[in-house]
């Protein structure tokens, strides 16, 4: 049987998923990956005209609610949607 705190370690692992999506730009990135596999942070600033340091806080919040994976390919990050992140836009496509 589970004790009181592993039974609420799932709380706090949904609340870090939720809490990483939800702000309408790291959504449009959400999006944007699901659309567009191994980006990088330069390819997202440009399609969403933000800037560099924008693009790269919202993409380390997304990596750090686990909604997003990234890979260096030489000099680039490039990011993908986790299983996570595939999830949540499942369900808001579905909504």
């Amino acid at each position: 049987m589970k004790t009181k705190n592993e039974s609420r370690k799932k709380f706090y692992d949904w609340e870090k998923i939720l809490k990483g999506s939800a702000n309408h730009r790291r959504l449009e990135v959400l999006f944007i990956l699901h659309e567009h596999k191994d980006i990088s942070t330069d390819g997202l600033v440009e399609i969403l005209s933000i800037n560099y340091q924008t693009g790269a806080h919202h993409i380390q919040k997304l990596v750090r609610a686990g909604l997003v994976s990234t890979r260096r390919q030489g000099s680039n990050l490039l990011h993908n949607l986790s299983p996570y992140g595939q999830l949540i836009i499942n369900l808001l496509i579905k909504l």
